[in-house]
């Protein structure tokens, strides 16, 4: 049964694959890579899982696991709530429990076949690193309102991690596990729940696929009005209303307020932004606003104003908005990046 189970799912794996690669410019890159990730490895988890490898049995390929679907699960909600259009190389730093993982089961195998109490200490504060990222994808879910779906998988997965960590624990005890979440369960369970959420994903590609990935920004506005000309005018405009009247100084601008002002409608202005200058209103307003702001920081008039004092000249009107903004922009917080201006001039 469960290997019917596995060749289902597999056949499922490599069907989303292949739609979602033949329809690679229809979703944000992050999102797409991310969700590719994770069920690519759910496929070598599906071949190659110690309890039911499919093409050779009793033989262990430890880095066939669930661990590395985990972790790119976790990242790929982090991004599709967050929208981000680029992957952060900080990111890459959630790979380094699968790293460790991988080390210590080779070092175990090949170089220390006899149990290693300490490997098998740090194996266990591996195991619950992975556990935190199905917590924390879970708190994003419920926090945000998006990808609700996921939680009838994700729910599973937190039950199965907590309780095959606890028959660890157990048998080093040498206390009677958890009967049914032995390792051949969990690895059986954990199939069951991958074959379910390959059908659920495939069936959102087909009728409604945006519940699934990020569309592309360019994809919204296919049936725009807009011709070369009118986006070059309308693109002079919005950048004119920034250079020279400085429009962003006010706190209160809006994507409809300054659509009122410069008399384009904001469907136009949302499209030359998100498409002709790959931003969206609230990053570009406020990268004009960050930038004013370092310029004030070097002008004698502003000399005795406060950080904040400043920011609120630019259109700033909260303190840990402006803050959180700044540092998205230039990496520093506001004192740390005046700091470092002033000890280089």
């Amino acid at each position: 049964m469960i290997a019917i189970l596995q060749i289902v799912a597999l056949i499922q794996g490599i069907f989303l694959i292949l739609v979602l690669f033949s329809k690679r410019e229809s979703y944000k890159k992050p999102t797409l890579v991310l969700l590719l990730c994770s069920i690519a490895s759910i496929l070598l988890f599906l071949i190659g899982d110690d309890q039911n490898n499919l093409i050779s049995k009793d033989v262990d390929w430890f880095f066939f696991d669930t661990s590395l679907f985990i972790t790119f699960l976790f990242l790929f909600v982090k991004y599709y709530v967050s929208k981000r259009e680029r992957f952060s190389r900080w990111d890459l730093l959630y790979f380094i429990p699968n790293l460790l993982y991988l080390g210590f089961e080779i070092f175990e195998i090949f170089l220390m076949p006899a149990e290693n109490r300490v490997v098998e200490l740090l194996e266990l504060g591996i195991e619950l690193t992975f556990l935190a990222y199905l917590i924390f994808t879970l708190r994003i879910l419920l926090f945000s309102g998006k990808q609700r779906w996921l939680l009838m998988f994700i729910f599973p997965l937190v039950l199965l991690t907590s309780t095959s960590i606890l028959n660890d624990i157990l048998n080093w005890f040498s206390l009677n596990e958890i009967a049914m979440f032995n390792d051949a369960n969990f690895n059986s369970f954990v199939m069951i729940t991958v074959a379910a959420l390959f059908y659920v994903v495939s069936m959102k590609l087909v009728i409604a696929p945006g519940d699934v990935l990020l569309p592309h920004e360019t994809s919204r506005y296919q049936s725009s009005g807009l011709n070369r000309n009118l986006i070059e005018e309308y693109k002079q405009r919005i950048l004119e209303s920034m250079d020279t009247q400085r429009i962003f100084c006010n706190p209160k601008l809006s994507l409809t307020s300054l659509s009122q002002e410069l008399e384009i409608p904001k469907q136009y202005i949302s499209e030359i932004l998100n498409v002709h200058l790959r931003t969206s209103f609230q990053d570009f307003v406020n990268g004009y606003r960050v930038n004013a702001f370092i310029a004030c920081l070097g002008e004698e008039q502003y000399e005795h104003f406060t950080l904040m004092g400043i920011a609120s000249e630019v259109g700033f009107n909260s303190k840990s908005s402006f803050y959180s903004i700044f540092k998205k922009h230039q990496g520093l917080t506001p004192s740390e990046y005046k700091k470092t201006k002033f000890e280089q001039g």
